[in-house]
């Protein structure tokens, strides 16, 4: 089976209000001929906590329109990164914060199975760690009722922590559910040491989406292959456990963001060889 190769939203245009990483609001659309173009299989939608309500994965008229774009240009929105849960994380010790993260989780899991969402990223890193077992314990417990509609559609949520393997096996365990995996960032484990081997043998199984970057060791992104990724081992890696999830290139961007997108475009093709898949 083919691996589908595909970018994170808004790296193929200009930034968005100078931001690193953004749905770029009012010119969304323009990245699926750019993708297209480039021979992409996917987008991996960014769900944002700032102009949530311009986002058009949060309306029926939204999802409509991201259909049409996808039949025009055959680039498919197969996995949602929902960075709206790093500003109002769903172990919030605000109840109010939690109530309206979980229904938007729930609206999430809705429209997505409509325009064929496979995975929705739910990052808890940086401001949205899980700290400590308190934090686990409410994530678990504000998290959990809706687990049972990702069943239901067979959207997978996707976790993305910044645990090390044992802690976060213990997190995607306690759920016990299929509908619970891995999102793993390449870059994001290397920036901070962990080791690949021990990742995947803690977790390996689960993973069902896969961010292509690479940070220096506790330092931000870099061009690939100029970090501290161990591309080489997590590549065989990956090839062992016959993963068939979509690669999505997070990589290092500029303010322009499409030529230095080409460079690392053809470093990948090269490296993981995904033009005829994996």
């Amino acid at each position: 089976m083919k691996n589908l190769l595909g970018v994170m939203q808004g790296r193929l245009l200009p930034k968005f209000n100078g931001r690193y990483q953004a749905h770029p609001v009012g010119y969304w659309q323009d990245e699926f001929p750019v993708a297209q173009s480039l021979g992409l299989d996917c987008i991996e939608f960014i769900l944002d906590y700032n102009d949530f309500e311009k986002n058009p994965l949060t309306s029926e008229f939204g999802i409509k329109e991201i259909k049409k774009i996808v039949d025009e240009t055959g680039v498919k929105v197969v996995s949602i990164c929902a960075d709206f849960f790093m500003e109002a994380p769903l172990h919030s010790n605000d109840s109010a914060v939690v109530e309206n993260s979980q229904k938007v989780l729930s609206m999430l899991l809705k429209y997505g199975n409509e325009i064929g969402v496979n995975d929705i990223v739910i990052p808890c890193v940086d401001q949205s760690s899980l700290r400590s077992e308190s934090d686990k314990k409410s994530f678990y417990e504000n998290l959990i009722p809706l687990v049972k509609e990702a069943e239901e559609l067979s959207i997978n949520l996707s976790l993305e922590t910044d645990l090390g393997p044992k802690d976060f096996l213990q997190v995607i365990r306690m759920f016990n559910s299929n509908a619970v995996t891995v999102n793993y960032d390449i870059g994001n484990s290397a920036s901070l040491g962990y080791d690949p081997t021990e990742e995947f043998g803690a977790y390996g199984n689960y993973i069902t989406d896969i961010h292509i970057k690479d940070r220096k060791f506790n330092a931000g992104s870099v061009e690939l292959g100029t970090g501290n990724a161990d591309f080489n081992k997590v590549l065989s890696l990956i090839q062992k456990l016959k993963y068939e999830g979509p690669f999505i290139m997070q990589a290092y961007r500029d303010d322009e963001g499409l030529e230095i997108f080409k460079r690392q475009l053809s470093w990948v093709r090269n490296f993981f060889r995904l033009e005829g898949g994996t």
